[in-house]
C-alpha cells in the first residue's frame, strides 16, 4: 500500500518531486513574483538513479510514473489527499522536483528563490547545481532568499528544473510543525514543502523580504496625526558594483487615495544591503478596531525601487541604512534627498495595515493587560490549530474567524503554528487579534539554534498584523536576549510578552497570570472561591489565563458518525474509561475518565448514546459558560486579582477529535460554543455559583445608563420558586455585581434559573425591588424575544439585551480539591446532583420556521452568509422545555454546515416564546431538527 511505503519513506530515506512545466513563464518582468504552482513526487527507495544534481537537470528525468499534484504546497499527506490518492472522509512527502519556464535575465536583473517553508530539512538543487544542503536549509520556519541569477537557463526555449530533496521529519529532533499531545503525529510526520517555494525577477536592487510598517498613533487616538513608518531592506545583487538607487513609497487610504509620497535616493556599494525608511504623516486618521469596537479600515503601503534614471520629484529625509547582510542587520543613516520615481524598475512591494495602537504592560500583580487605542482590552480567544497535514484553506479559516467573532470572542492564539501569511491578512480584515508564540519543546532545555530559530521570529517580525509575541515554555527563558535582539527591529505596534523573572504564576506564555491547569470537566469551576490573590487555585478567574479550559468539546451525532466506528460509539457510553484513539494515546488525555467521572455522578448513568450526548453537551455549555462569565465578572477588580485574559483551550482540532475545540472538526458548533457565546455577549447578565452573586457585564465601549435584572427562579413542575428585580447602571468596558439570588438554599432537587437583563427605552427611574417569591402559582410568560448578540428586541418599551438561564441542583455547585491540584486538572470531593432531571415531564414545543431573507455580497470573510431565517419555539407545556438544540439538515439528513444560530440549546419557560434566527452560507439545508433533553426530536421542512 502507498500509505505502509509512506512510513518506510518517513523512517529510511528521503525522496522527490517533479512538476510539469508551466505553459507561460512564470515571471516576466522585475518586481514580479509567484509560486511553483504544481509538483510531481515520489519516494527516493527504488530510485535508480540518485544522482540529485542530474535530476535536477531539465529532461533529465521520466516523471510520467509520479505522483502529480496541483497544488503550490503541500506535505506528502497533504499532496496525496489533494490529488485524490487518499480521501479525507476515508482517512482519518518526502520530496519533489518541479519545472518552471524562464530564461537567463540580461545584465542587471536576477532571479531569486525563496523557501518559505519545509519540513523539516532539504538539498535544493537547480539545473544540475547545488543551491544549498539540508544543513543549511533546516527548520520548519526556516526561509531563505537564494540568488540563482546564474543557474536559470541561457535561452528562452530552455526550460528550468527545480529538485528539491525534502528529508524525513523526526519529531525529537528536528525543528518540525509538531502537534504535541493533541492528537498523533501524522503518518509523514508533517515532511513537505508546506509554504510557497517562490520565484521572483528583479533589477540589480532586491527588497529581501516584505515590507515591515510601525504606526505611530497618539492618543487620543484619531484625533491626532498618525505617523505611519514604512522600513525594508534593500540589497545590491551586483556583486562588483555599487548601484545608485531611487526609493519611492506611496501610502493610500482605505479607498485608494493617495495620502503622500516619499522618495528617497540611496547608494548601495557592490553586495551591500540596508534598510530604507519612509515616514509618512496621516491627517484625521481612520482608526482599526477589534470588531466588537468598530470598523477595520486598511490603508496601503506601496514600495518602488528604479535603477538607471536621473529621478524625479522631491523630499528626501534619511533613509534606513548601515551594514548587515544576510542576517538582517540595520541601523545608521541612509541617502540624502530627492530622487524616486526615474529609471527602470527594479522591485516593487505592497502591504496593507490598519492605524491603530496595542501595548501590553503588567499590572501591580505581574499579569499582562493589554489596550488598544488607549482603552483597556480584555482578551477573550481560543488555541488555534492547523490541519494535522498543514493544509491551509483560506475560506476555511475565513469561516472559523467568523466563528470566533460570533461567540464573542476577539483573538486567537497560535502556539508553534504560524500558518501561513495569509492568516494574518484575513484577520486584519475581520478585526481579529493575533497572539502567536513558540510552542512547547519536546526536549526540556533545548533551545533553537540561531540558524532556525531566526527566520522563525524573522516571519512574525514581518507580520505587523500580528498583536502580541508570547512564549509557551519555561526552558525558552534563557534564550529570550537573542530574541529580543531580534525583535527589537520589529514593528512598534506588535506587543512582545515572556514570563516574569520569579514572582507570581507563570502563564503558558503571554507572560503571565495563570498557570496552564485545567481543572476537571466536571462542571462550573471557573469561580474562585478562596484567596484574592488567586494563588492555590489553578484554573480559576485571575490574571491572564493563556491556556486553560475543562478540556470539553464533545461531537454532536453527526459528526461523531464521520470518524467513529459503531464500536467506538458504544465505547464513548458503556466505557467511560477506556482508552479511545480520537482522544491522544500519547498522554493523560487517552481517556475521557475524568471527563466521564463528573457526567455520571452529576446526570447519572447515561442510558444510550443519545442520552450520553445531550449530557455532554450540558457539561460542554455549563462548563465554558463558567470560565468565560467568571473572567468577564472579575476583568476590572477593584478588590481582587482582576482577570485580564482568556485563551481557552483549545479553539479548533487538526482532526477529528473528541474534546478540546469550541466547535468540531466539520464546522458544527455545540456545547461548548453556545456556552462561550452565551458568556461572550456585548451586554450580559451573569451569575456567580459560588457567592450566588449576580454580575451586570459591559464589553462596550459605548453602552451606559440604566439596566433592570429580572430574576426568575421555576422548580421541574414550572412553579415559582423565586422572582425579583435588580435595578442598577452599566457603564462601558466594566463589570459590577448587582445584587444575590435568594432563596435556593432549601433547593432539594433541581430548578431553574433565569435571568433577563432589559434596557429602559424611556429612561425612567428603575425602583430596586429585591422581594423574593416563595409560592407555587405557575408562571406564564407570552413575551417574545430575539436573543442575539448584535440585536435587541423591544417589548413592552424595554430593550431585552441578554437572556441567560442556569440548572441548579442542591449546593448549587461542586467542592474542589484545590489541595491536590495537577498540572492539568483538580479533583472534585463532591459532585453536585442533577440525577433528579430524570423526573422532569417531556415538554410540548411548537415550531415555525419563517421565510428566508436573502443577502448579496461575497461568500468569503466578514460577509459570506447568504441567507438567514426565523425560527419560532413557543413551549406549549405547563414544565420547561431543557435544553432545546436545533440543527439545520439536508436532504439526506446530514448537518448543513457552517451555521450561524443567534442561539441555541435554549430552555424555554412555560408558555413561553423565543425567536432565533440562522444564518446559513449554501442553500443545502432543507429542514431543521428540534430536540431537547425533555422534548423528543422533531424535523421541520423549510
Amino acid at each position: 500500500m502507498l500509505r505502509s511505503a509512506a512510513f518506510v519513506l518517513l523512517l529510511a530515506g528521503s525522496g522527490v518531486w517533479a512538476a510539469a512545466a508551466t505553459p507561460e513563464p512564470l515571471i516576466s518582468g522585475a518586481g514580479q513574483k509567484a509560486a511553483i504552482p504544481r509538483w510531481n513526487f515520489r519516494s527516493t527507495a527504488g530510485l535508480a538513479d540518485k544522482d540529485f544534481a542530474k535530476l535536477s537537470q531539465a529532461g533529465g528525468v521520466d516523471t510520467s510514473s509520479w505522483h502529480h499534484v496541483e497544488a503550490s504546497r503541500c506535505t506528502l499527506m497533504g499532496c496525496l489527499l489533494e490529488n485524490g490518492e487518499y480521501k479525507d472522509s476515508d482517512l482519518w512527502f518526502s520530496n519533489n522536483l518541479e519545472h518552471f519556464n524562464g530564461t537567463r535575465p540580461p545584465r542587471r536583473r536576477h532571479f531569486l528563490l525563496e523557501t518559505n517553508g519545509i519540513s523539516s530539512k532539504a538539498d535544493l538543487y537547480l539545473n544540475g547545481r547545488q543551491v544549498a544542503d539540508a544543513a543549511f536549509q533546516a527548520g520548519a520556519y526556516a526561509g531563505h532568499i537564494y540568488d540563482v541569477t546564474e543557474l536559470v537557463a541561457a535561452k528562452e526555449e530552455e526550460a528550468n528544473a527545480l529538485l528539491v530533496r525534502v528529508h524525513p521529519t523526526q519529531y525529537l529532533y528536528d525543528f518540525a510543525v509538531g502537534f504535541v499531545d493533541w492528537n498523533p503525529y501524522p503518518p509523514d510526520n508533517g515532511t513537505g514543502i508546506w509554504r510557497d517555494i517562490t520565484v521572483k525577477q528583479t533589477g540589480p536592487v532586491a527588497m529581501m523580504g516584505p515590507l515591515s510598517i510601525a504606526v505611530d498613533a497618539p492618543l487620543p487616538i484619531g484625533e491626532r496625526d498618525a505617523t505611519v513608518t514604512v522600513r525594508v531592506r534593500a540589497t545590491n545583487l551586483e556583486n562588483t558594483t555599487s548601484v545608485e538607487m531611487a526609493a519611492r513609497a506611496v501610502v493610500s487610504d482605505p479607498l485608494g487615495a493617495v495620502v503622500g509620497t516619499q522618495n528617497r535616493s540611496v547608494v548601495l556599494a557592490a553586495g551591500e544591503s540596508r534598510y530604507v525608511e519612509f515616514k509618512q504623516v496621516v491627517r484625521n486618521p481612520k482608526v482599526w478596531w477589534p470588531k466588537a469596537w468598530g470598523a477595520q479600515p486598511l490603508y496601503t503601503a506601496k514600495v518602488d525601487f528604479f535603477v538607471g534614471g536621473g529621478g524625479s520629484g522631491s523630499g528626501g529625509g534619511g533613509g534606513g541604512g548601515g551594514g548587515g547582510g544576510g542576517g538582517g542587520g540595520g541601523g545608521g543613516g541612509g541617502g540624502g534627498g530627492g530622487g524616486g520615481g526615474g529609471g527602470v524598475l527594479s522591485d516593487t512591494a505592497t502591504s496593507t495595515f490598519g492605524i491603530r495602537t496595542v501595548t501590553a504592560a503588567l499590572n501591580a500583580h505581574n499579569d499582562t493587560l493589554f489596550t488598544v487605542n488607549g482603552h483597556p482590552l480584555q482578551v477573550l480567544g481560543g488555541g488555534y490549530s492547523a490541519d494535522m497535514f498543514l493544509r491551509w484553506d483560506a475560506a476555511r479559516f475565513a469561516l472559523i474567524a467568523r466563528y470566533v467573532l460570533d461567540m464573542g470572542q476577539n483573538a486567537i492564539r497560535l502556539e508553534g503554528k504560524m500558518e501561513q501569511p495569509e492568516l494574518y491578512a484575513v484577520a486584519d480584515r475581520l478585526g481579529l487579534l493575533v497572539l502567536v508564540g513558540w510552542g512547547v519543546q519536546p526536549r526540556p532545555g533545548r533551545r533553537p539554534a540561531a540558524g532556525v530559530g531566526r527566520p522563525r521570529l524573522r516571519h512574525c517580525q514581518r507580520e505587523h498584523r500580528a498583536r502580541g509575541w508570547c512564549l509557551a515554555d519555561a526552558s525558552q527563558r534563557d534564550w529570550v536576549s537573542g530574541r529580543q535582539r531580534l525583535l527589537a527591529r520589529r514593528p512598534r505596534d506588535q506587543t512582545v510578552r515572556r514570563r516574569a523573572e520569579g514572582g507570581g504564576l507563570a502563564g503558558a506564555d503571554c507572560g503571565v497570570g495563570v498557570e496552564a491547569r485545567i481543572p476537571g470537566a466536571s462542571g462550573p469551576v471557573g469561580h474562585e472561591d478562596g484567596r484574592a490573590d488567586g494563588k492555590g487555585r489553578y484554573g480559576a478567574a485571575f490574571g491572564f489565563g493563556s491556556e486553560l479550559g475543562a478540556g470539553v468539546g464533545t461531537p454532536e451525532l453527526g459528526s461523531l458518525n464521520k470518524f467513529l466506528t459503531a464500536a467506538d460509539k458504544e465505547d464513548l457510553w458503556r466505557a467511560p474509561d477506556k482508552g479511545l484513539y480520537h482522544m491522544n494515546k500519547r498522554s493523560q488525555f487517552y481517556t475521557r475518565s475524568i471527563y466521564n467521572r463528573g457526567l455520571w455522578a452529576r446526570f447519572g448513568a447515561p442510558t444510550s448514546l443519545e442520552d450520553y450526548l445531550i449530557k455532554a453537551q450540558l457539561t460542554d455549555y455549563e462548563a465554558t459558560r463558567a470560565q468565560y462569565e467568571a473572567y468577564s465578572a472579575l476583568w476590572r477588580s477593584a478588590t481582587r486579582r482582576p482577570a485580564t485574559g482568556l485563551v481557552y483551550w483549545m479553539l479548533n482540532n487538526a482532526w477529528p477529535s473528541l474534546h478540546w475545540n469550541q466547535f468540531d472538526h466539520y464546522m458544527r458548533p455545540a456545547g461548548s460554543y453556545y456556552g462561550t457565546k452565551t458568556a461572550s455577549r456585548v451586554e450580559h447578565v451573569a451569575f456567580d455559583y459560588v457567592s450566588r452573586g449576580v454580575w451586570l457585564i459591559n464589553r462596550s465601549l459605548d453602552r451606559r445608563g440604566a439596566r433592570r435584572v429580572e430574576v426568575d427562579v421555576v422548580d421541574m413542575k414550572g412553579r415559582i420558586v423565586v422572582r425579583q428585580t435588580m435595578a442598577s447602571a452599566t457603564e462601558p468596558n466594566t463589570s459590577r455585581k448587582v445584587g444575590t439570588v435568594e432563596g435556593l438554599d432549601g433547593v432539594e432537587e433541581v430548578v431553574f434559573l433565569r435571568l433577563r437583563l432589559y434596557r429602559d427605552n424611556n429612561n425612567n427611574n428603575i425602583i430596586n425591588n429585591n422581594n423574593t417569591m416563595t409560592n407555587n402559582n405557575t408562571m406564564t410568560n407570552n413575551n417574545t424575544m430575539t436573543n442575539n448578540n448584535n440585536n435587541i428586541t423591544t417589548t413592552n418599551n424595554r430593550a431585552v439585551v441578554s437572556r441567560n438561564v442556569y440548572w441548579l441542583g442542591p449546593g448549587v455547585v461542586d467542592v474542589l480539591d484545590w489541595k491536590n491540584s495537577t498540572w492539568y486538572h483538580t479533583p472534585v470531593t463532591k459532585y453536585v446532583d442533577y440525577t433528579s432531571l430524570r423526573k422532569l415531564e417531556t415538554a410540548s414545543v411548537d415550531v415555525e420556521v419563517g421565510s428566508r431573507t436573502c443577502r448579496s455580497g461575497s461568500t468569503t470573510e466578514g460577509g459570506g452568509v447568504r441567507g438567514r431565517r426565523v425560527i419560532t419555539l413557543q413551549n406549549k407545556s405547563g414544565v420547561p422545555a431543557f435544553f432545546v438544540s436545533l440543527n439545520l439538515v439536508d436532504a439526506a439528513g446530514e448537518d448543513a454546515l457552517p451555521v450561524l444560530w443567534s442561539d441555541n440549546y435554549v430552555t424555554l419557560w412555560p408558555n413561553e416564546t423565543l425567536k432565533l434566527t440562522v444564518g446559513q452560507w449554501h442553500d443545502g439545508a432543507e429542514a431543521v431538527e428540534v430536540k431537547g433533553f425533555n422534548v423528543k426530536t422533531a424535523s421541520v421542512s423549510f
